[in-house]
């Protein structure tokens, strides 16, 4: 009987951490160092959004002699199937009425046509964790991106360690 509910028990959590994976993106945390004193950090997700387009979302900030000098978003989308209009900048909706922006960091010039990046450093403190936000991609044909609450718990802690 013991065995019976210790199984069931494993099953229940194995299937709660799916589902909050599989809601949440596939997450992964990298750290390096780029200079002596600099380190990168990078928490990645994977995201789809309103049209089942997989978006590869980086979160990373530049840590140089224990302070941060930069947070920024990476929206990396498939070659081929989206092109970021530069320079525009990303909208977040956090939640009726309420619109956050953000500038293009590739305003000048982008490494491919399928990225933008946009600072978050200032942003990042007024994003909801107890809910999600939608990020309307500024593309040739616009579309938005769902960024559910626990990956924004995840880069606030992030952000802040």
């Amino acid at each position: 009987m013991k065995f019976v509910i210790s199984l069931t028990l494993s099953i229940i959590l194995l299937l709660s951490i799916s589902l909050s994976i599989s809601q949440s993106g596939i997450a992964l945390i990298r750290q390096q160092e780029e200079a002596p004193g600099q380190l990168l950090y990078q928490s990645r997700h994977s995201l789809s959004d309103e049209t089942g387009s997989t978006w590869q979302v980086v979160l990373f900030k530049r840590v140089q002699d224990g302070e941060v000098k930069t947070i920024e978003l990476r929206l990396v989308g498939f070659p081929g199937r989206a092109s970021f209009v530069h320079p525009k900048i990303l909208q977040i909706i956090i939640s009726d009425g309420i619109v956050l922006k953000t500038q293009d960091q590739f305003a000048e010039q982008a490494p491919a046509p399928n990225v933008g990046q946009y600072d978050f450093k200032k942003i990042l403190s007024q994003l909801p964790t107890n809910k999600g936000v939608r990020l309307i991609l500024p593309l040739e044909k616009e579309r938005s991106l769902f960024v559910p609450s626990p990956v924004l718990l995840e880069w606030r802690f992030f952000a802040q360690s």
